[in-house]
């Protein structure tokens, strides 16, 4: 069985975000997008939040589950089962990074590889630092992210 993870900040979850796990759960016969607890960032939503926010999104996917985890990706696919990494890339800048991560994940599971997809040209300059701009000045957030997280974003910003 081919275990796919997904993992990121999803900070929020943007319609990229969003884009990249349909594609992705098409291609694996599970996918877990595994929402990063991070100590060393200071994130707009909880993990808690962002989890629910991603099950909300992803409903309509069967075979998609929400999970959050910490420390190494590595081992949070070993423990998983996981075999496949997925990580989207926008532009060039994005490759060597995630080229860099990929090669260094394989050296330390060699039994995970990694898929790289790239975003759709719709959501190429999106992310959620983007968004999180665009509605800390009141900025209409609405072609950035799905319906559902709207209200949660604004409401972070009291507005």
């Amino acid at each position: 069985m081919s275990i796919a993870i997904y993992p990121g900040s999803f900070d929020p979850v943007t319609l990229g975000h969003l884009d990249i796990i349909e594609r992705a759960a098409n291609i694996s016969e599970e996918l877990i997008v595994a929402v990063l607890m991070n100590s060393s960032k200071s994130p707009l939503f909880s993990v808690e939040e962002r989890v629910n926010m991603l099950r909300e999104v992803t409903k309509h996917i069967d075979n998609v589950k929400i999970m959050s985890f910490s420390g190494l990706l590595v081992n949070f696919a070993r423990d998983v089962n996981a075999n496949i990494i997925v990580r989207g890339l926008r532009a060039i800048t994005d490759f060597e990074y995630e080229l860099q991560m990929a090669q260094t994940n394989h050296i330390l599971n060699d039994t995970i590889d990694t898929v790289f997809l790239t975003s759709n040209l719709d959501y190429s300059y999106l992310s959620s630092s983007t968004v999180k701009e665009v509605a800390s000045f009141g900025g209409d957030v609405s072609k950035f992210v799905p319906e559902y997280v709207i209200d949660k974003i604004y409401q972070k910003y009291n507005r």
